[in-house]
């Protein structure tokens, strides 16, 4: 009976182990955080603005106030101009103020 039962413990953990090696390369580096905003500048050369508002509850009066972030954004995809929808993505420093990078454009701006 002991020796179905360390039998059976040790499938199980060669199990365990099994799955966490194939989640430990996405596990180690982790979710990258993406959002979704507007594109309020296009004059730099390989870079975009993108403008992101997001709904917070006002602590006191418990009304949803809007609240508006900027983000430079790293650009290598040709067309993207002021007015489009664009998501993007985080990833490592590339410049003094620029930590995303645009991954795609979600909806084009009315000409």
């Amino acid at each position: 009976m002991e020796e179905t039962k360390d039998n059976l413990e040790e499938q199980v953990a060669a199990e365990g182990a099994a799955a966490a090696d194939a989640s430990a390369p996405a596990k180690a580096r982790g979710r990258r955080t993406e959002k979704v905003g507007i594109v309020t500048s296009d004059k730099m050369q390989k870079t975009v603005v993108v403008r992101v508002d997001r709904l917070v509850k006002h602590p006191i009066y418990k009304r949803y106030v809007r609240r508006r972030s900027k983000f430079m954004a790293h650009n290598d995809i040709d067309g993207v101009s002021i007015g489009d929808q664009v998501r993007i993505m985080e990833t490592r420093p590339l410049s003094k103020l620029k930590r995303w990078r645009v991954v795609e454009v979600l909806r084009k701006a009315s000409k």
